[in-house]
């Protein structure tokens, strides 16, 4: 095991800067997950961790060493790609032992981590098979198996269950889990599917445009998001927008008018902005009740999904035309039919003009 630094980490294509100034910590036997959509740099800062990407500037350290300009194959780390680059000639025990193979090592320490791995992921029984006899969820163990066998101080993953359908990303995910649990080793995980990281990760990573948006424990970044971004990305379904207006930022609260021009008392601590401040609220859709709460506003429903324990109602509120409220399985609302929503004061969030989340006077 090993902990990862990163110090003022910069990547540039020419004059075309990707990564900017990253510092981050990763803790020896944490299980770490980069997410972000598409474009945000999630895979290329960890290319740079695994030196396949030449850093601009900046420091890489991996178990206290800094291996910037250390070769991939001396820095300690096993990666497992998105696809799965099996050999196709190569039976399943070939492909696990291969890059031992090539370098050197004994033909019966090859056997034993070989046997060792394919234990761990359930592939004993497959070793003799060719990758064009496995399934996707086979192949992926493989790949993994083949990073396991390396004993690396750092396993890398990047984006490795995107080529598997919905069943199997489920199965591997728990798979994945199991294996951090059972080997211990630090561990980073690229992903764009915010759902992999909440249920995955021991810290994740929010980025957007090359830079670190949040970082912390997922129920944290759940609960306590730092800026607009982080609270819509981290949710599913994402978190509800509607613009508001400041009306009073008083010692002991602060009240907004919503778009249908009611007042709502919040307990924020807006005393940096200023009366008539355009403000956004945020409501989660799994906060919203169709029982009691602290204010309410109709919602008419333009669609309703109906997925057995849980129903989702997508609708119109002020500008957000696709406004959503979880209910219950039970729930039978049809679409064109008007539906009450109580909210619990504390259950919003309210973030700045500068989309930045104004924190509670005291916290829930």
């Amino acid at each position: 095991m090993a902990d990862v630094k990163l110090s003022k980490l910069v990547k540039a294509f020419g004059k075309v800067e990707i990564i900017h100034g990253i510092d981050l910590e990763i803790t020896s036997g944490e299980f770490t997950v980069f997410v972000g959509p598409s474009g945000c740099g999630k895979s290329t800062l960890l290319r740079l961790i695994a030196g396949l990407e030449e850093a601009t500037d900046g420091i890489v350290e991996i178990g206290g060493k800094d291996v910037t300009n250390v070769e991939p194959a001396n820095r300690g780390i096993a990666m497992v790609f998105q696809s799965y680059a099996l050999y196709p000639h190569m039976t399943v025990a070939e492909n696990l032992g291969f890059g031992l193979k090539m370098n050197g090592v004994d033909k019966a320490v090859i056997n034993e981590k070989t046997k060792h791995a394919s234990e761990i992921l359930q592939l004993d029984k497959l070793m003799s098979r060719k990758p064009k006899e496995l399934s996707g969820g086979q192949r992926q163990r493989v790949a993994i198996g083949r990073a396991i066998v390396r004993n690396p101080d750092v396993f890398l993953f990047d984006e490795p269950l995107s080529n598997l359908d919905a069943e199997l990303r489920v199965e591997m995910r728990l798979e994945i889990g199991k294996l951090h649990q059972q080997l211990g080793n630090t561990m980073i995980y690229v992903t764009h599917d915010q759902v992999e990281a909440m249920t995955m990760a021991d810290k994740i990573v929010v980025l957007k445009d090359g830079y670190v948006e949040q970082h912390g424990s997922p129920l944290e970044l759940y609960t306590h998001p730092d800026n607009l971004f982080v609270a819509g990305f981290i949710g599913s379904p994402r978190m509800n927008f509607m613009p508001v207006t400041l009306e009073s930022n008083g010692a002991d609260i602060t009240v907004v008018k919503l778009p249908d021009g009611q007042s709502v008392n919040l307990d924020f601590d807006t005393s940096a902005a200023s009366i008539g401040d355009s403000l956004t609220l945020g409501l989660r859709p799994e906060d919203l009740s169709g029982l009691a709460g602290d204010f309410s506003f109709e919602l008419k429903v333009a669609l309703s999904e109906h997925l057995g324990g849980t129903s989702f109602l997508y609708g119109e509120y002020g500008d957000n035309d696709n406004f959503v409220v979880e209910r219950s399985g039970s729930d039978r609302t049809k679409s064109g039919e008007a539906v009450s929503v109580f909210v619990s004061a504390g259950s919003a969030y309210l973030f700045d003009s500068k989309d930045q989340a104004f924190r509670r006077r005291v916290e829930v």
